[in-house]
């Protein structure tokens, strides 16, 4: 078997070196030959550094490494340019100081291995100096590919007036990609995010953005298509070690790592490439890709900000917004989107409105088990040892239990940590209950209201009504009164009906009471 390109961002290095490789080269080929200054958008561990290696390689005419690939039988004329490839990936983005550090190093090594004197200190003009010595002294245009142009940008988005310089810095450094036009023989960046409404992006106009392209929605990630036809031996191998088949591991790769959409159809499913060949190398199905960069100042955005959990994972939003801001508290979801922990599930074209979601259950249960302590205070990990019991019960139906274990975690919450006691209980309710991997549906709508949640698990529905500092019997009364079970007891499985009661004096669950339906 083929060795597989964990971690590989050098293209030359993964095609010298028998790993395998998915065959993305003829869209390299129509990118390069339909468009001149690219921007491409996509969440981290994607492949955007290897698509930008392909391209390096491709402008330095190493034709070669190309061998036995599809842009092999579509370019006939091979010809090699100059190229500047900056990466932003490495760098200490807690002053301009640190930005300046970066873009000099990137500099330094481009002046060095092209042996070209500086000749100022200024960020931008040595940027330019580059461009304009390499065009004229080699006589053909000049390449440049800068792998995450945003890495400063995400780091400082907390911080208004850090992130305010260096929109300047990187202003006048990417400026050069429009005032050097005639230098320039192809561009791209790519990032995580596309920030709006600032001066970078306002003035670099000339830029395509192909990240909801449909032409260009599988030029990063892998395809269901593509993992089984490069991966099919690893694949073979997971199914014996499982004691499975090869359609069977396709199938639980779908629900861990598929679902990312990047295009207004949503026709193309992709899959996570850094899970997938996590999974395939250790014959495991695990949460590699979230557990490479948790998500930290997006939590915190979640719990400051207006956003309810439930609203959260099913969000709206404007086509227009979905493009990040200047500021996170302008429009978070555009950053969870970006950033790979939402995707797109729906456009609807005549309101311009895109449906997210989670993409798949590695990102939705490692985002809620991430999630979880920081409603409760329970950072140490006492809360994720709850889940086992929490299914138990469930599962058999044990609602006693399950609502006095609920109680126990409530304990010990911070009171800080509350910003509306009514809807933050409600909210770890329904984290817990998704965690559980059960169907969980808030604010479910039926003919004569709505009901707060509702969970079904195994041969079990239960039916959920709270109330704030009222009792759980008002809670089990409106459950009879408005009939909410009634839409399930046809389903065959049991029925219960539960009302539960938060206190504000305890800032806990203070009465529960339940019953068949």
């Amino acid at each position: 078997m083929q060795k597989l390109p964990i971690g590989i961002q050098s293209f030359e290095g993964l095609r010298t070196d028998d790993f395998a490789y998915v065959d993305k080269t003829k869209l390299v080929y129509d990118l390069i030959h339909n468009g001149k200054y690219i921007f491409l958008s996509r969440p981290r561990r994607f492949g955007k550094s290897l698509l930008l290696s392909t391209l390096k390689a491709y402008f330095q005419g190493k034709r070669e490494l190309f061998e036995g690939l599809a842009v092999s039988e579509l370019e006939k004329e091979w010809e090699s340019y100059p190229v500047l490839y900056i990466d932003l990936n490495v760098g200490l983005y807690t002053s301009n100081e640190g930005l300046w550090e970066a873009l000099n190093s990137n500099l330094s090594f481009l002046e060095k291995t092209n042996g070209i004197t500086k000749e100022t200190n200024d960020i931008a003009q040595r940027f330019r100096d580059i461009i304009w010595n390499l065009a004229t002294r080699t006589g053909k245009k000049v390449v440049i590919l800068v792998d995450e142009y945003d890495k400063p940008l995400i780091h400082a988005i907390d911080d208004a007036a850090l992130q305010q310089e260096f929109r300047n810095t990187l202003k006048a450094f990417y400026g050069n990609l429009k005032t050097c036009d005639e230098y320039i023989r192809f561009a791209m960046l790519t990032g995580v995010s596309k920030f709006s409404k600032i001066s970078l992006f306002s003035d670099l106009n000339n830029l395509q953005d192909i990240s909801l392209d449909e032409r260009y929605a599988d030029i990063c990630g892998l395809t269901a298509e593509e993992i089984e036809s490069t991966f099919g031996e690893h694949l073979e191998a997971f199914a014996q070690k499982e004691g499975t088949t090869k359609a069977d591991i396709m199938e639980q790769m779908r629900k861990m790592y598929d679902g990312y959409h990047f295009s207004k159809t949503t026709s193309k499913d992709m899959y996570n490439p850094f899970s997938v060949l996590n999974a395939l190398a250790q014959c495991d199905f695990g949460n590699y890709w979230f557990s490479t960069g948790t998500p930290t100042f997006l939590v915190k955005l979640l719990q400051n900000g207006e956003y309810d959990l439930q609203d959260f994972s099913n969000g709206d939003l404007l086509a227009s917004d979905l493009a990040a801001k200047e500021s996170l508290s302008q429009e978070p979801l555009a950053m969870f989107y970006q950033t790979g922990y939402l995707t797109i599930k729906g456009y609807d074209k005549e309101l311009e409105l895109f449906r997210l979601g989670f993409p798949n259950r590695e990102v939705e249960q490692s985002f809620l088990k991430f999630l979880l302590p920081r409603y409760t205070g329970n950072t140490d990990n006492r809360s994720s040892a709850f889940i086992g019991y929490f299914v138990q019960e469930l599962r058999k139906g044990d609602i006693e239990s399950f609502l006095s274990r609920m109680k126990s975690l409530f304990a010990n919450t911070p009171y800080e940590l509350v910003r509306d006691l009514e809807n933050h209980y409600q909210t770890v309710m329904f984290t817990i209950c998704r965690l559980l991997g059960y169907y969980t549906k808030a604010e479910y709508h039926t003919s004569n209201g709505r009901i707060d949640m509702v969970v079904k698990a195994n041969q079990f529905t239960y039916v959920f009504e709270f109330k704030f500092n009222k009792t759980a019997q008002e809670a089990l009364a409106q459950i009879d009164t408005k009939e909410y079970a009634l839409p399930f007891q046809a389903e065959g499985q049991k029925v219960f009906k539960v009302g539960v009661n938060f206190s504000k004096e305890t800032r806990n669950i203070d009465d529960f009471i339940w019953k068949e339906a």
